[in-house]
């Protein structure tokens, strides 16, 4: 009964995620969304009169384009999500030492998780955003330092995923969309698929 509904919302039609993310997977799963996987070899640089704010939508049209240059003619959903705090994207940690800065930097403060989406065929482009406000309470370094340990959150923006332990026991407010920090804004995903 669930797939027909969804054939009657148009979003078993594939497409191809253009990311090996489990967490991206998860999602569009849950809301029955039909998806291959190819992940695209791009340089996750931008020039310097990027805002931070708008580098995630840079980096997915990037990644999509990179899809869509080897000729597959399906929908493409890509996306990137980053953490920015005080201007400063903060992004996928390369050493315990680096994540446990990171999440000391977060600690007590308030920063935005922003995704940008990028989804396209060979005749039409979609592009948005979503930010999500997020506030950590303070967190002592025993806290940081077992969740860094237990968690290695080395493939993840900001050193941290809002659903694992850190999340639960460390945020103290969110403004906007849970899973836009989890790395997709499935609202505004549903709703573009919805209206293509």
């Amino acid at each position: 009964m669930y797939l027909e509904r969804y054939k009657k919302m148009n979003l078993t039609t594939p497409i191809i995620l253009a990311s090996n993310s489990p967490r991206r997977k998860e999602l569009l799963n849950s809301i029955g969304i039909t998806f291959d996987v190819l992940s695209p070899e791009i340089d996750e640089t931008w020039p310097s009169d990027v805002k931070p704010i708008d580098v995630p939508e840079y980096l997915a049209k990037l990644k999509s384009e990179a899809i869509k240059s080897t000729g597959r003619t399906e929908r493409i959903l890509a996306a990137d999500t980053v953490v920015i705090l005080n201007e400063n994207i903060l992004g996928k940690p390369k050493s315990v030492d680096e994540a446990e800065a990171m999440l000391q930097s977060l600690s007590g403060n308030s920063h935005q998780v922003v995704t940008g989406v990028c989804m396209q065929n060979q005749e039409k482009v979609v592009l948005f955003k979503d930010v999500t406000q997020v506030t950590f309470k303070e967190l002592t370094a025993d806290e940081i330092r077992y969740y860094v340990s237990t968690f290695e959150p080395f493939d993840k923006a900001g050193s941290y995923g809002i659903q694992e332990w850190i999340g639960m026991i460390g945020v103290s407010q969110i403004s906007g969309s849970f899973y836009n920090v989890m790395g997709l804004p499935v609202h505004k995903i549903y709703q573009a698929l919805k209206a293509w």
